[in-house]
């Protein structure tokens, strides 16, 4: 069984569209800071294991879902389609556009990419989500809280259909796999510890992505230290992205 959920706070944004004054209610957790171990054993893309701390943050409750993401920028570039499944087959530059158009019309409220250390802290349940150290992001079965491979009938799935990790976040370990900030580095040599995206200048050829997908057939590569990389100009049927917020 998932875990007791943690108390969270969840702020519910209201938006109003600039043009045709339609509304669209946006979830977002709040995330306690905290220290927590990142990293993993399994590939040494995953190491060293290391101390970070992340200040307190917000995290949209879903990915993005093709509702948001046509309320927003007026087209859908999903092959799965559905209102409430995630929307997929954006690239990192797609991602990008997206929150600077939510930002520019929506009052500027700091919407962002989330960094890849703010990700698998939220993944793991948060400052008091440690303690459990399960493989998947909210339980130690991967059944219980995400669509793969082996359970998806090879599609996307509405959001919010599995159980939750501690902090009442949908999604994590599965469904698409979500675009981060910060560019691709090969293991954590040199990492920030402050929780920050791991930014280049000038700016790397890669992007890191992070979670499992609808598509993987290895629960492996659905683990919450589980990391990857792809250009910021592709899109595929995998990947999509979630809203981080101060």
């Amino acid at each position: 069984m998932p875990p007791k959920q943690t108390q969270t706070s969840t702020k519910t944004i209201r938006l109003q569209h600039p043009k045709n004054k339609s509304t669209f209610e946006l979830e977002m957790i709040q995330v306690e800071g905290g220290t927590f171990q990142m990293g993993g054993t399994k590939w040494d893309r995953e190491q060293p294991i290391h101390p970070v701390t992340i200040p307190t943050f917000h995290i949209g409750k879903y990915p993005v879902t093709q509702a948001l993401y046509v309320f927003v920028m007026g087209e859908n570039p999903s092959y799965f389609e559905g209102a409430e499944r995630p929307v997929e087959r954006v690239s990192w530059h797609d991602a990008k556009r997206f929150v600077a158009k939510l930002n520019q019309d929506y009052g500027n409220l700091g919407f962002r990419l989330l960094s890849e250390a703010e990700w698998e802290y939220a993944a793991r349940g948060g400052k008091e989500g440690q303690e459990n150290n399960f493989e998947f992001a909210g339980s130690k079965d991967i059944e219980e809280v995400a669509w793969y491979g082996k359970n998806s009938h090879g599609e996307t799935k509405p959001v919010g259909w599995k159980e939750p990790n501690q902090l009442g976040i949908y999604d994590m370990s599965g469904n698409v796999e979500e675009w981060c900030e910060d560019d691709w580095h090969s293991n954590y040599e040199d990492a920030p510890k402050d929780g920050s995206a791991w930014v280049d200048e000038p700016r790397a050829s890669t992007r890191v992505r992070r979670g499992g997908s609808w598509l993987n057939g290895s629960t492996g590569d659905c683990r919450v230290a589980y990391r990857d990389y792809d250009s910021p100009a592709y899109g595929y049927i995998v990947l999509g992205f979630r809203l981080g917020l101060p």
